[in-house]
């Protein structure tokens, strides 16, 4: 029933496309930029100190996987407008932390791993070794080990899985991308029993507590939305990185096509998508954070010439704009981003007043749409 409804809410969408007067107009750089430019003032003002600790229900370093995805938003920022506070902000974070992660080089946790991302891009830019000494260990010990199953939520893909590639092609040792695949492939096909992917409606489940017998209330498969921008997150860095002759790299493009390919039906009216992606009632309402990471896969698959722009080029726009109407607020702070958790009922409520427990990740998301929807023609 449920495939046969978003076939159609897909065909809806296509003839309302092609509709005069209502597809929405692409953003004009300038005002791509003024958006990206306000919500990063807003959180570069509120923490000067790059090395504070980040205090919720707990304290924690500012180096977790929440403040690593803000970076990565800040990085694809300075590429796209080169000012020098932004890098000297970005190697502020690495220096109060040591280019280090948290746990050190021995740990092999996906989320940790996350700020190497960032280590690994300014690294790139001033070739200091002790930028990424620390988060190279940590990889290299993976690499030489035998253990495959670390990923066995759907979050690290996109955590751990560019700082693989990213060192593949610093090293120019396939090594990287040979490990970054089977521990990916044991995600998509082993975790969960039959793995977290399911190839019938081209999503992933977040982890082993969302596989089949597990229902959503109107009984439809549970896929979270931020979920599985991850994984479209994961995909589109890693195809960014990776030369064309790279390793499993048409296995990487086929599953982002599959994945893009699914999303387009589940779009709600307002240019949003909903916290869970097949039950619109379950916490249902704008969900900032899941939307910003399919607006960056869309965009960048338009702008490498993967999507078609009739198509996609309508969905982004609206979604953009949503985002930036009724999203970015008048101080730079972010509405309708879902707290940290893993499924839709977690980080609630999820609204205008509402803020999540960490500010960084939703901004490093919104980021990098900007970043791709900035280069769109």
């Amino acid at each position: 029933m449920l495939k046969t409804v978003l076939k159609a809410g897909l065909c809806t969408l296509l003839l309302l496309s092609m509709l005069p007067g209502q597809a929405q107009k692409l953003p004009k750089k300038k005002a791509v930029l003024k958006a990206m430019t306000r919500t990063n003032d807003y959180f570069m003002k509120k923490w000067p100190d790059t090395g504070k600790e980040i205090v919720t229900n707990k304290t924690r370093p500012s180096h977790i996987w929440t403040r690593g995805v803000y970076y990565e938003g800040l990085m694809a920022l300075y590429q796209t407008d080169k000012q020098k506070r932004y890098y000297d902000y970005a190697v502020d974070w690495g220096e109060k932390h040591q280019w280090g992660i948290r746990g050190g080089a021995t740990n092999r946790n996906a989320d940790d791993q996350c700020a190497g991302q960032t280590y690994l891009d300014l690294y790139q830019i001033d070739p200091k070794p002790e930028r990424i000494a620390v988060i190279k260990a940590s990889i290299d010990n993976m690499v030489q080990s035998e253990k495959v199953d670390d990923w066995n939520w759907i979050d690290a893909l996109q955590m751990a899985m560019p700082v693989f590639a990213k060192l593949g092609v610093l090293t120019k040792d396939t090594a990287y991308y040979g490990k970054m695949y089977r521990i990916y492939n044991y995600s998509k096909t082993k975790h969960g029993t039959n793995g977290l992917y399911n190839p019938e409606d081209k999503l992933w489940w977040r982890d082993k507590d969302f596989v089949p017998p597990y229902k959503e209330p109107n009984g439809e498969d549970c896929y979270w939305s931020r979920g599985n921008g991850w994984v479209v997150a994961a995909l589109v860095r890693v195809l960014d990185i990776m030369p064309k002759d790279a390793p499993h790299r048409a296995e990487y493009e086929q599953m982002y096509l599959a994945m893009i390919q699914a999303l387009p039906a589940l779009q709600r009216a307002d240019g949003y998508w909903n916290v869970s992606l097949h039950d619109p009632a379950n916490f249902g309402g704008k969900e900032l954070s899941g939307t910003a990471l399919f607006v960056y896969g869309m965009a960048w698959g338009l702008n490498n010439g993967l999507l078609d722009k009739k198509q996609y080029e309508p969905i982004i726009a609206k979604a953009w704009k949503a985002m930036v109407d009724e999203g970015v607020q008048r101080d730079g702070s972010l509405a309708y981003v879902q707290g940290t958790g893993k499924e839709p009922k977690d980080g609630q409520p999820v609204n205008l007043t509402s803020r999540p427990d960490f500010e960084d990740y939703g901004l490093g998301c919104f980021l990098l749409a900007g970043s791709e929807m900035y280069k769109l023609k």
